[in-house]
């Protein structure tokens, strides 16, 4: 059975995740075997940086797409090492990139002039790892006048759907997207806002640590009202309906600037904690018909407070994680990927257009020889 790699790297710039996956035409992927590959620290800040405009871009960008792309080889050669097997078992690499900007359409960017942009050079990958890599997921479906994302709906429909009950997916990774997978009727999903980058951004300058693990730090503030009213005005939750998508230049390190120094650490990151459950938590309140389950994926999924919170606030929605439908949270995104290269090659779409708004399904990905 053909076994393909997802490489992932999210918003957050926390890690690489690489999945081996076995998949057929009729089967859900199996998970075989994975790696968490770390970012070189200096290349981690080169790409936060490059989400932003500034200076010398195409000559920081074209290093930082050579770079990445070597890293990414050896997150997948690492792989292949632990997991046994040698590259002529695997049919092809599908490798997301790294995000460094995202112009989606929107009343401010017509779909003639919208586009996105992953970097981490799939030529490169596909050299130092002789396999087939499969990358530029999101571009065409920007051509066919769609967000460009999210994409892992697509997965989500495959892997998690149920002909019996009507569930959601939430991934919470650095921004969180919510899938809706109804029993009868059309998948739909849209990106809810920040995930964890706000909360990451923040513990990270104010106590150096990557993450706020568990959401303790969060836990021990209190809410400060003014700054999540202000936080719930931002221009990205005054459009709700229809196909939507976000990124860095809508939520970074810019929004926590102009804090009030009065205001407590711990009780910025309980507001900011608090600002994810809500956009969140907000459009599926506000549907007719809700599903019974909610899912999470994505390193968002073991922040306990966040859940906690979450569960609270949709009461009586069931809030787990994917785990309970057999695949980590953790996971779920470079699978995704995996599963999306598959589909490439077998000539099959990957989009959903009633969730990235594109005129139609299409084949996504560029396909890299090795």
């Amino acid at each position: 059975m053909p076994l393909y790699i997802g490489v992932m790297s999210g918003t957050s710039l926390d890690s690489i995740d690489a999945a081996l996956c076995e998949i057929s035409s009729n089967n859900a992927p199996a998970l075989l075997a994975h790696h968490d590959h770390s970012f070189p620290a200096g290349l981690r800040e080169e790409l936060i940086g490059l989400c932003q405009p500034g200076s010398n871009e195409i000559e920081r960008m074209g290093r930082a797409d050579r770079e990445l792309g070597a890293v990414y080889a050896e997150a997948v050669i690492t792989l292949l090492k632990e997991a046994g097997l040698s590259a002529d078992a695997v049919a092809a690499i599908g490798c997301h990139g790294q995000t460094v900007r995202h112009r989606p359409p929107s009343s401010a960017q017509p779909a003639s002039s919208a586009f996105t942009l992953q970097i981490g050079d799939a030529n490169t990958l596909a050299m130092l790892t002789g396999i087939t890599t499969i990358s530029d997921f999101r571009r065409r479906d920007i051509a066919e006048g769609g967000q460009g994302a999210p994409l892992a709906p697509a997965f989500h429909k495959a892997v998690f759907a149920s002909p019996t009950s009507d569930r959601a997916i939430v991934n919470i990774g650095g921004m969180a997207n919510i899938t809706l997978l109804p029993a009868k009727g059309q998948c739909s999903g849209f990106d809810t806002g920040p995930g964890n980058v706000l909360m990451d951004t923040w513990i990270h300058q104010q106590k150096a640590l990557a993450f706020d693990d568990g959401g303790r730090w969060a836990a021990s503030g209190k809410i400060d009202n003014a700054l999540l009213q202000q936080l719930l005005a931002l221009p990205y939750f005054q459009h709700e309906s229809g196909p939507r998508s976000t990124g860095r230049e809508d939520f970074d390190a810019a929004l926590l600037s102009n804090i009030p120094g009065n205001i407590r650490g711990e009780d910025v990151q309980a507001t900011l904690l608090e600002f994810t459950a809500q956009t969140i938590a907000a459009p599926l309140l506000r549907l007719d018909s809700r599903p019974s389950q909610l899912y999470a994926c994505g390193g968002g999924a073991y922040n306990t407070a966040l859940i906690q919170r979450l569960e609270t606030l949709l009461h009586p929605m069931i809030v787990t994680s994917t785990q309970q439908l057999g695949i980590a949270p953790e996971w779920v995104e470079a699978m995704a990927f995996a599963w999306l290269a598959h589909r490439r090659l077998e000539g099959k779409s990957g989009n959903i257009p009633s969730v990235t708004g594109a005129a139609r399904e299409v084949l996504l990905g560029a396909v890299y020889p090795p």
